[in-house]
């Protein structure tokens, strides 16, 4: 018998969902700190397994100072972490603003999600969104602000497959249309995965988004971008320092403004807390701020 009989085939790793479009980048955004300015108090009550509400009271020397309500409900059905439906999102601050989310699961591959926001008692967004996931596919099909009697709204199209088990390919079309003026633009985007990087890249009319994220080791990120629009490139790097000895997280950030940042963020157990202490500075314009944030959750 030779030595290649009886032997089983080798089999190529699954493709597998590519996920959104929206999340071609996410990986290396998420290095980077959010943005935080004034002092930040967040509680987090849940009430049972499929109801919980938010209070956010937000102090600021740079905008206006406010309170922010949200209120969440999420029903049986878990498909991962973060993917629970049917789920119903509300928001609203102390101008009166409101902001509210529907997402809704049709069938094992559909997904369904209606956005609404109000500012000073009028609608002046409303979104519907539609999303199929196949095996090696992604499909979406988005309609904003709608008006049949002006004529006038948007669409967006997108489409991501999962070329190989580390390359996706997809495009954005986003379609515009309101009285006196119509068009089109369409965005190439493409996406490779490596065991410890990521390299993204969008292309389009508009410009061009290109991304790289690589994970050192355990507890450091690295994130490069640039993105050159209208005639105009920005450059940012990223970096997260993760410290579970100590329950700490550290991002900073250096981009082509001469800004540079960074937030620490402490959790604090047994207790359900979580401090936040971010400082930023811009050496061009000369400008500083810093926060500070407390979690209850």
């Amino acid at each position: 018998m030779g030595s290649g009989e009886g032997r089983a085939p080798r089999r190529g790793r699954a493709r597998g969902n590519p996920g959104s479009f929206d999340g071609l980048h996410r990986s290396c955004k998420e290095v980077f700190p959010p943005q935080m300015e004034g002092v930040k108090l967040i509680v987090t009550k849940t009430l049972s397994s499929h109801f919980q509400v938010t209070h956010t009271v937000h102090m600021s020397t740079l905008g206006p100072s406010g309170y922010r309500f949200n209120a969440t409900f999420l029903g049986d059905r878990q498909l991962g972490p973060t993917e629970v439906f049917p789920t119903l999102l509300g928001d609203m601050d102390s101008a009166g603003s409101l902001n509210a989310q529907v997402l809704q699961l049709l069938g094992e591959r559909l997904r369904t999600k209606a956005v609404f926001q109000a500012q000073r008692s009028r609608f002046v967004t409303w979104q519907f969104d539609a999303e199929y996931r196949g095996d090696d596919c992604t499909a979406a099909l988005t309609l904003g602000n709608p008006d049949l009697l002006a004529g006038s709204g948007i669409l967006v199209a997108h489409f991501l497959q999962s070329v190989t088990a580390r390359l996706v390919l997809g495009a954005e079309l986003v379609y515009h249309r309101r009285p006196g003026e119509e068009g089109a633009i369409l965005t190439l985007a493409g996406k490779y995965s490596a065991p410890n990087w990521e390299a993204t890249l969008n292309v389009g009319y508009g410009g061009a988004h290109a991304s790289y994220y690589h994970r050192a080791n355990e507890q450091v990120g690295v994130e490069l971008e640039a993105n050159p629009r209208l005639q105009e490139s920005s450059f940012a790097f990223g970096y997260q320092l993760n410290l579970p000895r100590a329950n700490a997280v550290f991002r900073g950030l250096l981009d082509s403004s001469w800004s540079v940042g960074g937030v620490l963020e402490k959790r604090l157990p047994p207790l359900p807390v979580t401090l936040a202490l971010g400082a930023f500075l811009n050496h061009r314009r000369d400008r500083f701020h810093c926060g500070f944030g407390v979690t209850v959750a």
